[in-house]
């Protein structure tokens, strides 16, 4: 399986603090069944605004040759942000590859973190603008943000929308009304990604084994692949997504 949204980069957010813990997590993402992890520290969300991107890739560039050293070839830590979508953000993208903003395993894709505070319109704007300028966004856990429901959501997706949703939510992790939300939500044929935004090895462990056991014993085996991956796998190669199933319902490629 692979990660695309974890906070596994040492030192840089609230996330693994030093590079023991960051080889903790990867080594139980490992034997979890993940193959690769994308870090994602937060970008431009106070405390955490990450601007300096050399900075990042070092750190990146560390964990990795210390995962090599101690866990061989595989498995692989890749770097990408998960980027906090304010009113700005928009002139951050613009500037793209350059700039601020670290893209997923620099592909074309960008995870975004939309606002608990947010609203409607900014964030058709967002995904409108985000795929003019030629890149595909994804929103980050909208499972566990108020203000987006169903009608938005579909919308948002019409407009070029990705979704991920947290696996700790799909089993229950995060209480009742975020697990409804994401089978919901993958009833709805919405999902394109499940990650586990894992920040630690207690309270947000990473793996990916107990949600994938959730999507094959309610949806079967091919989704539980699909969103677990097949779609990351695209991601990482920077590939359109292959074509995006609901149960029984076949959609272009993304």
């Amino acid at each position: 399986m692979i990660d695309l949204h974890c906070h596994v980069l040492p030192g840089v957010d609230d996330g693994a603090p030093a590079l023991a813990e960051a080889l903790a997590m990867c080594r139980a993402a490992a034997g979890d069944g993940c193959e690769v992890m994308v870090a994602t520290p937060h970008q431009r969300r106070e405390p955490w605004w990450n601007d300096d991107v050399e900075h990042l890739r070092g750190r990146a560039a560390e964990l990795q040759a210390a995962v090599q050293e101690e866990m061989g070839d595989g498995f692989r830590v890749l770097l990408g942000g998960e980027i906090h979508a304010d009113r700005e953000v928009l002139s951050e993208v613009e500037r793209l590859p350059g700039g601020t903003l670290l893209p997923l395993a620099g592909s074309r894709y960008l995870l975004l973190e939309l606002d608990s505070w947010g609203n409607p319109d900014d964030a058709v704007h967002l995904v409108h603008e985000t795929k003019v300028a030629g890149w595909r966004p994804i929103l980050a856990h909208p499972e566990l943000i108020p203000w987006l429901n169903r009608g938005l959501l579909t919308h948002l997706v019409s407009l070029g929308a990705l979704l991920q949703v947290t696996g700790m939510s799909l089993t229950g992790d995060f209480g009742r009304r975020p697990q409804m939300e994401a089978w919901q939500m993958i009833e709805a044929g919405l999902v394109h990604f499940v990650a586990s935004d894992a920040h630690d090895l207690q309270r947000r462990p990473p793996g990916l084994r107990r949600a994938h056991t959730v999507l094959s014993t309610r949806w079967g085996s091919e989704l539980a692949r699909r969103l677990t991956i097949d779609n990351p796998r695209a991601v990482i190669a920077d590939r359109p997504l292959p074509a995006d199933l609901r149960p029984g319902l076949g959609e272009d490629p993304v």
